[in-house]
């Protein structure tokens, strides 16, 4: 009994189960974009790679991490203070102001290293406590001091600047802007669709944005060799100005690389799905772009994203605890070219025209002596056939006569009466329709 809790499990007829497409273990296979956009790639080996960082050294230090930076932002300024420090040192060495102290310094109150390195502090931060200060005996001094004072301009400048442009950059907005956990396929407008939700988490919305989706393969060959391909999705109503979430979608039609996929296919497949935003954001006016992938176990087939846009009195309300839920809607499991093949030899329904009764003349004794089967006119099968069913489709006639309380017996049918107490009925629709 200890082994059968082992082998079985207690099951929903509800739950899901993944198709596997052989029964060997699969190896882990790693994105190809990561699910906050970032790419999976790493070079090695990129010739002159230190040269290309130190020409285009600003966007080197914008792309590099936050802790790097601040230890550059650090060391920038350190290291300028201690290279002059050093000099004004060896500059007070060489005028002898550390030996006598009565004579004329270049430097006031710099009579140490410490003293030198404090200065150099003082005269590049501006700070001026006033007891250090320079004099007018040595024009070195006042050389190396202008100097520093040039150079400390440009590294506030530089260093400000890399910092401002790393804390402004498209990938702190880019996290702004999120997209659905999973994907879904399911009929919009008698068409299988692929689709997806993005939306935007700030109060200061976009002003457009373009959609764009691809199918990544990833193939190895036998000697090692590896083939990235990718294919384009065409995406419906691609512009997007996003205000509210959107969902994107993408009809599944000849062309399109999912065309002959069905749900158990889907399962066994072996692609990324990379969607990405290109947009402009309202408040800077800059361009960027967010990015994410999805497997093919992140494709749900047969659900739909649940509406998360309420309309109130005054606003458009928007529930975001509602963006990544979907629901299970009734979605074949065949292919869309499968799907479209039996649409096309579906038959269509007939409908078959009903003469209205008040509407249906009456027929005439002359009209029915050439239509009764002793007429000698020669009729074709097809026209036989075309009066029997016309005589099929029309309502059969009832004779109603009005008899007076003075004759017992009824008059003859076939002989011709009164035409005020004669008339002829149809029956309703209901019955025309039990005989038909």
């Amino acid at each position: 009994m200890h082994k059968m809790h082992k082998q079985f499990i207690a099951v929903s007829p509800t739950d899901n189960f993944p198709v596997s497409a052989d029964n060997g273990p699969h190896p882990k296979k790693y994105r190809y974009v990561r699910k906050e956009g970032s790419c999976n790639v790493v070079f090695r080996h990129v010739p002159e790679e230190w040269l290309l960082f130190v020409t285009d050294i600003f966007t080197t230090l914008v792309e590099i991490r936050w802790r790097v930076m601040f230890l550059i932002f650090a060391l920038s300024y350190i290291l300028s203070w201690l290279f002059f420090g050093i000099l004004y040192w060896v500059i007070a060495l060489a005028h002898g102001d550390t030996r006598n102290v009565m004579s004329e310094p270049c430097m006031y109150e710099v009579r140490s290293f410490t003293a030198a390195f404090l200065f150099s502090l003082e005269t590049q931060t501006t700070i001026g406590y006033g007891y250090r200060g320079m004099s007018e005996n040595c024009m070195i001094a006042i050389i190396i001091v202008t100097i520093q004072d040039v150079i400390s301009c440009f590294i506030d400048t530089f260093v400000i600047g890399i910092v401002v442009a790393k804390m402004a950059s498209a990938r702190k907005r880019a996290q702004t802007v999120g997209f659905s956990n999973c994907a879904v396929i399911n009929l919009r407008d008698t068409y299988l669709c692929l689709s997806w939700r993005v939306g935007d988490f700030r109060r200061h919305h976009l002003v457009e944005g373009t959609a764009r989706a691809q199918i990544v393969h990833s193939t190895v060959h036998a000697t090692g060799k590896m083939d990235v391909t990718y294919k384009d999705l065409v995406i419906q109503q691609s512009d997007i100005i996003l205000v509210t979430p959107t969902t994107v979608f993408h009809r599944i039609e000849t062309g399109s690389p999912l065309y002959n996929m069905s749900l158990v296919d889907l399962r066994k497949a072996d692609f990324e799905l990379v969607v990405s935003f290109t947009y402009t954001d309202d408040s800077s006016g800059m361009l960027h772009q967010s990015r994410t992938s999805y497997t093919p176990a992140e494709i749900l087939w047969g659900h739909l994203f649940q509406e998360m846009i309420r309309v109130s009195r005054r606003h458009y309300r928007v529930d975001y605890t509602l963006f990544n839920h979907t629901a299970k809607v009734l979605v074949p499991e065949v292919s869309a070219e499968e799907y479209e093949h039996k649409k096309q030899w579906r038959p269509s329904p007939r409908h078959t025209p009903r003469p209205s009764p008040r509407s249906s003349p009456r027929p005439s004794p002359r009209s029915s002596r050439r239509n009764s089967p002793t007429s000698s006119t020669c009729h074709s099968p097809k026209s036989q056939q075309r009066s029997h069913n016309e005589m099929l489709l029309k309502p059969p006639l009832v004779t109603v006569e009005l008899v007076n309380d003075s004759f017992p017996e009824p008059p003859d049918l076939t002989s011709s009466g009164d035409p005020q107490h004669q008339d002829r009925l149809t029956l309703p629709n209901d019955l025309t329709d039990l005989v038909m």
